[in-house]
Order: C-alpha cells, then structure tokens, then sequence
C-alpha cells in the first residue's frame, strides 16, 4: 500500500469503524523482509493477498526510489502510526484493545495513551504468556475481544509472532489487527526512542542496536545482510 502516513492512520481508523470483516495490518521493514526471504510460508500466510502492507523500514522507502517506483514508497513509522491512529479514531470512537508486553508496560501505554489523547476508548488489555497458547486460550481471549467490541486491536508480540497473530485474529473477528512490535514500549515510556534526527537519517536500526545489543545482535547483523540480498535479487528480475 502506498500511502503518506497521515492519509494511512485515517483510512486504517475509518476502515476499522465501520468495517465488518477482519483486516490485518504489517508493518515492513528490513527485517520482516529478510525473515520472509528465509521462510515463504511466512510471506505466504502474512504479507502475500488481502493484508495491509506499510513500508515501516527507512531502508524499504530508500530501495523503492533507487527502483523508481511512481509513486515511490514513503516510511510510515509503526510507533508514530499507532499514535496516529489513536489521534485519528477519537473523534469517530474507535475502540482500541492492546495485546501484547507485560501487565506494568500495558498499564503505563493506557496511562500514556489516555493522558495524550483525552477521550481514547481502550476496551480492553491481554498480556499473554510467552509460550504458545492453548486453542482453548486462543478462543478465550477472541471472546474477551469480541465481548469488548475493540475496532482496532495492537499486537506487540514481536516479528514474526505478531504477523501471524495479526492474520489469525483477523480473520477470526471483525476487527483490525495490526502487528507493531516495539510500539508499546514507546509509548509506555519504557523503551528509550532514537531521537528524530537519527531517524531522519535511517539509522533507528544502529541506535536500537546500541541500546540492546544482547537481544538484537543477530537481527541486525544477519537480517540486514539478507535484507540487502533479497532486495538486489528482486531488483535483478523485475
């Protein structure tokens, strides 16, 4: 999907309302792509037919110029677009449900969501176990979903937990899932953001790096070097 980022948080918030079908919504960025690189079926189940794609990676908007795209792709941000789609839903009374973190990540995000935006609905909150749920678990929390009437459900489960999760609820109720990672912990305040002029510049990725080398390591180093090779393997046969 191309789209500024403005115009894709009010079309996801409008969608959300008054849809009756399920959406689910990725954002992209270099690693989600490499990882599809590496496992089709990943692509198959998640990013390939009737999802929303967003371009999330600075790196994905700068391989669509150098491609020459019209109209190229333009980053639309996932943290800045939950934020965004919660501006956008107050004045039509989107529901929100957040999936995803810890309870105290969960309660700091409704505090930081409610005192940024006055008059936000969040219908409810799910902090699910680490380990895979139960189909029993599973049909449980779509009830709790279902039974709080949430437009719009956040899943930050992490890639490619989340992406999986966002098609599963999506085509299990009538709502908009959507897949966005680190998103929670910086709008609870408990993840440190990279200032803008590092974003500005593309290089989020190395300040992440930086502040969790231990977790992130490997992402980086191996899922941009794939990145790299699966978009100069695309570029040579389009």
């Amino acid at each position: 999907m191309v789209s500024t980022p403005i115009d894709a948080a009010r079309d996801l918030a409008e969608a959300a309302r008054t849809a009756d079908r399920g959406e689910h919504v990725h954002l992209l960025n270099a690693y989600s792509i490499a990882l599809a690189d590496r496992h089709p079926d990943l692509a198959a189940e998640a990013f390939v037919g009737d999802g929303w794609n967003l371009p999330d990676g600075r790196p994905v908007s700068w391989v669509s110029r150098l491609r020459r795209d019209r109209p190229a792709l333009r980053q639309i941000r996932g943290p800045q677009f939950m934020l965004d789609v919660c501006e956008q839903g107050v004045a039509i009374g989107v529901r929100h449900y957040l999936l995803g973190a810890t309870p105290s990540v969960l309660e700091a995000l409704s505090d930081s969501l409610q005192e940024r935006f006055p008059g936000i609905l969040i219908v409810g909150a799910d902090s699910p176990p680490f380990r895979t749920p139960s189909d029993a678990e599973l049909a449980e929390r779509d009830a709790r979903i279902r039974s709080s009437g949430a437009d719009v459900v956040w899943v930050g489960l992490g890639t490619p937990k989340q992406d999986r999760e966002v098609v599963r609820l999506a085509r299990s109720l009538p709502v908009a899932a959507v897949a966005v990672g680190a998103a929670f912990d910086y709008a609870a305040g408990t993840l440190r953001e990279a200032p803008g002029w590092v974003r500005a510049i593309g290089m989020e990725w190395a300040f992440r790096f930086a502040v969790e080398p231990r977790r992130l390591w490997r992402r980086y180093l191996f899922g941009n070097a794939r990145f790299i090779r699966a978009a100069a393997v695309h570029w040579s046969t389009s």
